[in-house]
């Protein structure tokens, strides 16, 4: 066994601040060097048990999506805790575990030549807010929504599960407003670190709260270094992205195009007087495309984008909510958007009670055409819907017994 120290952040919604820890690094006796594959895939499914206390998801493989099932009963690889997120890059699965105010547990996993899934790493982290695969790296940033102004910036090399770059910015000179900058997610474009952020208040009571409801931002990093070159600016509609939520993705040619809810909010009153729209970015610009520009609420009818997922060549599935704000479950509609051809369909085949679905854990092959969502209704129970964009219907998958689908992964071995 090999201990080394580090300063790793993982895990999710930052409630509170706390200092940095260094956290034990602990490596599992297997081999965890890279070998030739065979290109079998087989899926992770994370999943929320019934009727429990202190464990989050069970970790359950399957080797295909499209049909059977699988239990959490007897089955899987518990992940304890609350809440868990997770994020695969460079053939590795990562579970991180949300401390609500306190470090958390980030365990790394990759499937073995028999496909098993096996324990790499286990480490204690604190805790983070955005998380995405960089390069060769893990980038997680801590991003305070309130009292201090610096937001740190870590590269978590995705093989050596260690800090190998960090760097802090200061959220409110970024902002310029009087305000502060907080990042929704993180995206490589090309070369470059892209983090969309919303103007927020920071101040209670009214910390997510914002003066600005009718802008885009987005500060553009040179990567690994880490130095602010530019934010990009646009007042065709409201920040990029969500709390959470990834609203920034570059496609095969090299534009990123940007999602927005329009879902700024005053005092808890959404505020947004411009449509839920899709922005875009050409490739090689620091730019918003003035020639561009998708009025989404307006093709769905009123309805405001809540989360995406890419299926490849420009193809988007849509979640939709039918205001800003919605509760999760409430109403909640499905679209196909083709944002190189500015097209748009509503997928037919969903259920109507519909009361959870994965957002940000999303399974496409990145053909264009097929995805996977983990929903969940008051009737069936939890499955797999596959989504076909081309004729713009989904239907019923793989079913989960005995929990709520939280994630769908891939792994190759």
């Amino acid at each position: 066994m090999k201990t080394s120290y580090l300063h790793l952040l993982v895990a999710f919604f930052v409630f509170s601040l706390f200092t940095a820890c260094d956290p034990e690094l602990e490596y599992l006796n297997v081999d965890d060097t890279d070998t030739e594959l065979t290109g079998v895939t087989k899926y992770i499914i994370s999943a929320t048990p019934i009727g429990t206390t202190g464990i989050a998801d069970y970790l359950l493989t399957a080797n295909s999506l499209k049909e059977g099932v699988i239990t959490t009963q007897g089955n899987g690889l518990e992940q304890d805790g609350s809440y868990r997120y997770y994020i695969t890059h460079k053939n590795r699965f990562f579970s991180m575990l949300y401390g609500q105010g306190n470090p958390g547990a980030v365990t790394s996993y990759r499937l073995d030549s028999t496909g098993t899934l096996t324990k790499l790493s286990n480490f204690q982290s604190e805790t983070v807010q955005v998380f995405a695969p960089v390069m060769d790296d893990v980038l997680t940033i801590k991003v305070p929504r309130s009292g201090n102004e610096f937001a740190s910036m870590f590269r978590v090399d995705a093989r050596k599960y260690q800090i190998v770059g960090e760097k802090q910015v200061n959220i409110v000179q970024l902002a310029g407003n009087g305000e502060r900058a907080h990042f929704t997610w993180a995206t490589q474009v090309g070369d470059k670190l892209f983090l969309p952020y919303m103007s927020i208040k920071g101040k209670a009571p009214d910390a997510f709260g914002t003066a600005y409801p009718d802008s885009s931002w987005v500060a553009v990093f040179s990567y690994p270094e880490l130095e602010l070159e530019k934010v990009i600016k646009d007042n065709r509609t409201s920040y990029i992205g969500a709390y959470f939520n990834n609203g920034l993705v570059e496609t095969e040619n090299g534009d990123a195009y940007a999602f927005s809810p329009a879902a700024a909010t005053n005092n808890n009153v959404p505020t947004s007087t411009k449509p839920s729209a899709i922005i875009r970015i050409l490739k090689g610009t620091n730019e918003f495309d003035q020639s561009y520009f998708f009025n989404v609420e307006q093709e769905s009818g009123g309805h405001h984008i809540a989360a995406q997922s890419y299926l490849g060549n420009g193809i988007f599935i849509l979640q939709m909510y039918p205001k800003p704000k919605s509760l999760e479950g409430v109403a909640r509609k499905f679209a196909i958007a083709d944002v190189i051809n500015k097209k748009f369909k509503w997928v037919t085949g969903l259920p109507e009670d519909i009361t959870k679905t994965t957002t940000i854990n999303n399974y496409s092959p990145g053909d264009g055409r097929t995805g996977y969502i983990g929903i969940t209704t008051a009737s069936e129970g939890s499955y797999v819907y596959i989504f076909d964009a081309e004729i713009g219907a989904a239907k019923r998958g793989l079913k989960v017994e005995g929990g709520t689908i939280t994630a769908i992964n891939a792994l190759k071995y």
